[in-house]
């Protein structure tokens, strides 16, 4: 009889130890974090939007990258180029051809460059005896030449900000045609079965149709107000290069006629 109790100890179960198993266990707040962060917010609505969110979000990228990579290659063209030009004219005008050209290799920026390609052509043609009739027009052509690849460089990946802002939206409506055939087709089945909420069944499946239109639209804006603000940019700077060139031209055409007229002996306003 002692042992008894000694034995109904040891079969003593510890009600701290075991569960029973129809205890729920607790979810970790990793977890919770995880589900928390795909069924809420951005992350959710482009889950619930469907396969057309996909495309869009694709884009979103591509037209982050472009607008990130034109913004640091274009930010040079705010430089103002107005001393660099009246330093050069100065030295043309003084005949310090080198000096001039010296200058705009030091500097930086497109229009120095341009200028640079224009000079050096001139003080090679100088050199080599060139026909002055000529070389104020191989001067032009050859700064044209440069400036249009300077253009073209500047113009990179443009085209395909354009396309983001052309297609995106489109994406987006073509997501919510196909989100309203698929939210009447569950409509009408559901019609046909009687059972569910008519209304509130529709109202769910036009809400979830229209998220791709909202996000075509949020990626398609400022990719459209982007492309015209770097498109400006490059105009402005076209602008900017045609009225530089067209000044060297001018202190070029100076510097022959000043030329013809010391090696024909006459004085440069001398009446004939």
């Amino acid at each position: 009889m002692q042992g008894i109790p000694f034995l109904l100890a040891q079969t003593n179960v510890n009600p701290g130890t075991n569960s029973s198993p129809d205890t729920p266990t607790s979810t970790s707040p990793e977890t919770s974090a995880v589900a928390d962060f795909f069924d809420t917010g951005a992350m959710g609505l482009l889950l619930e939007g469907g396969p057309f969110m996909w495309p869009i979000l694709l884009m979103a990228l591509v037209g982050l990258a472009v607008i990130i990579e034109r913004w640091r290659s274009l930010k040079m063209l705010g430089s103002d180029n107005t001393e660099l030009k009246n330093s050069v004219l100065n030295d043309l005008a003084a005949n310090r051809i080198e000096k001039a050209l010296i200058r705009c290799e030091q500097a930086a920026g497109p229009v120095a460059a341009i200028l640079a390609n224009g000079l050096r052509k001139y003080l090679v043609l100088s050199k080599l005896d060139y026909d002055p009739a000529r070389l104020e027009e191989k001067v032009v052509k050859s700064m044209e030449s440069y400036g249009a690849h300077i253009l073209a460089a500047l113009e990179r990946h443009l085209p395909m900000l354009a396309i983001v802002a052309s297609v995106a939206p489109m994406v987006g409506f073509l997501g919510t045609v196909q989100g309203m055939i698929v939210a009447f087709s569950d409509i009408v089945e559901m019609d046909k079965t009687g059972g569910g909420n008519i209304i509130q069944a529709a109202a769910a499946g036009i809400q979830v149709a229209l998220l791709t239109t909202c996000f075509g639209l949020i990626v398609g804006i400022p990719a459209y107000m982007a492309f015209n603000y770097f498109s400006s940019v490059i105009n402005t700077f076209v602008l900017d290069v045609e009225e530089s060139a067209a000044e060297l031209v001018m202190a070029v055409t100076l510097q022959l006629t000043l030329r013809e007229s010391a090696e024909s002996g006459q004085p440069k306003n001398a009446s004939p």
